[in-house]
């Protein structure tokens, strides 16, 4: 693959998809803040770059997966001047429908295009490189880079014109988070019932009230680690744009108000940072009654 592509953000979802590209042929320079997050990805054959300007300044097109929408601002401030016209910028994190226009406006001001390709389905997909892959933009640009798009996701739909991703992205991590707080109900209700939760949650995997979220989330409530590498503060943060766009369309979403009231008690009772199946944990600690059982994994794999 002779494109070469920018990668700022290493985190727990932006390393893998990076590390994707790589896998597939592309050449990758990368940047983070935390310089240790590339190591990796150096050993795979990736180029350092000492900051998002030089990384900008080295390669074809940029890709990032930031934290929020002003981290995503404040890189693409920095790396615009720097961007060969006609390069493209395919933003990998969930930003509101707002966002992604307004920055796509700015970076049109340097003559450089924007992909929004937000990715859903977990870091466990992210790392297989099975990730889906919600795609944003001018038809002719999505297919420009839609070899990079199958390198990092196994499936990719394009949503439509710039801003459609954003909408259909949130939608999905609302019903994600509404799962969550439904499976954690669910897992105690059978806890407290006196059934043997392991037993529980296979019959509930192959019922017609299973999930993706209680296959994968509901796992890791069992072992106590609830670590799906994706915090409360994250998880506020697009419960948030939901309800924006709740507003804004006039659709009343009772269950995802609902939802979000539980996720700001958790946040409450253990922090922003704290992992987002911890609102299972609200319920653990308020009934005295916790949710493990045996042979369920520490991690996603």
């Amino acid at each position: 693959m002779s494109t070469h592509y920018g990668y700022i953000g290493l985190g727990n979802l932006g390393g893998h998809v990076a590390a994707s590209l790589l896998r597939a042929g592309f050449r990758v320079t990368v940047h983070d803040l935390n310089a240790a997050l590339a190591a990796r990805l150096l050993e795979q054959g990736a180029t350092w770059a000492d900051s998002p300007e030089a990384l900008a300044a080295s390669v074809d097109h940029v890709m990032t997966c930031l934290p929020s929408p002003a981290v995503s601002r404040a890189v693409l401030e920095r790396i615009l001047p720097h961007m060969r016209p006609q390069a493209c910028w395919i933003e990998n994190s969930t930003l509101g429908r707002d966002d992604i226009l307004a920055l796509a406006e700015l970076a049109a001001r340097h003559q450089v295009a924007t992909l929004e390709a937000p990715v859903t389905g977990g870091v466990h997909l992210a790392k297989r490189g099975e990730i889906t892959v919600l795609a944003g933009g001018a038809q002719e640009l999505y297919a420009a880079h839609l070899p990079a798009l199958q390198a990092i996701g196994n499936r990719q739909f394009h949503m439509g014109p710039l801003g459609s991703a954003a909408i259909i992205k949130v939608i999905t991590n609302m019903l994600a988070f509404i799962h969550l707080k439904a499976c954690s109900e669910a897992l105690m209700l059978a806890r407290r019932g006196g059934l043997d939760l392991a037993q529980a949650w296979h019959a509930i995997a192959a019922s017609s009230g299973t999930s993706f979220v209680h296959e994968t989330e509901g796992a890791l409530i069992l072992n106590g680690s609830y670590d799906i590498a994706f915090s409360i503060d994250l998880a506020l943060k697009d419960l948030g744009f939901a309800l924006a766009f709740g507003r804004e369309f006039e659709v009343p979403l009772e269950l995802a108000s609902a939802t979000e009231q539980t996720y700001v008690a958790a946040r409450a009772a253990y922090g922003g940072k704290a992992q987002s199946p911890m609102i299972a944990k609200l319920l653990e600690d308020l009934l005295g009654t916790d949710l493990r059982a045996e042979g369920f994994p520490e991690k996603l794999e």
